[in-house]
């Protein structure tokens, strides 16, 4: 197989993410968190490290999403039917998002409730 130009590749992958939001609810949601918390991280002036950290989270959890909606659409390529080991992948896959947004959920509280609280 001939490699294609580097310019196909970002097309591609700039493809897999539209389609993404424009078939995923969830991935809508994640979204919408993250420019909250965007909002919220221009309101309290976080550091540097404290937004390293929120895009670092960011990029996590919209990946693990991306990477969910690819496993599901695999699964129902390969197995239109019902079976245990499509359900086990599937849930698997949704299973490591929501890791990943608990985790982030938990760590965006650890960064913005002292936020809070110094302006109470």
């Amino acid at each position: 197989m001939a490699k294609q130009s580097i310019q196909k590749s970002f097309k591609h992958a700039f493809e897999g993410i539209v389609t993404c939001i424009k078939k995923e609810r969830n991935i809508k949601i994640h979204l919408t968190m993250m420019i909250l918390v965007i909002i919220c991280g221009c309101i309290f002036q976080l550091t540097m490290l404290e937004w390293m950290i929120c895009i670092l989270l960011f990029c996590l959890v919209i990946s693990l999403e991306i990477l969910n909606t690819a496993i599901e659409a695999i699964v129902d390529l390969c197995s239109p039917d019902y079976h245990p080991l499509a359900k086990i992948a599937k849930d698997c896959g949704a299973g490591a998002v929501l890791i990943s947004a608990i985790g982030a959920a938990i760590i965006g509280l650890m960064i913005f409730i002292p936020h809070l609280l110094a302006v109470l």
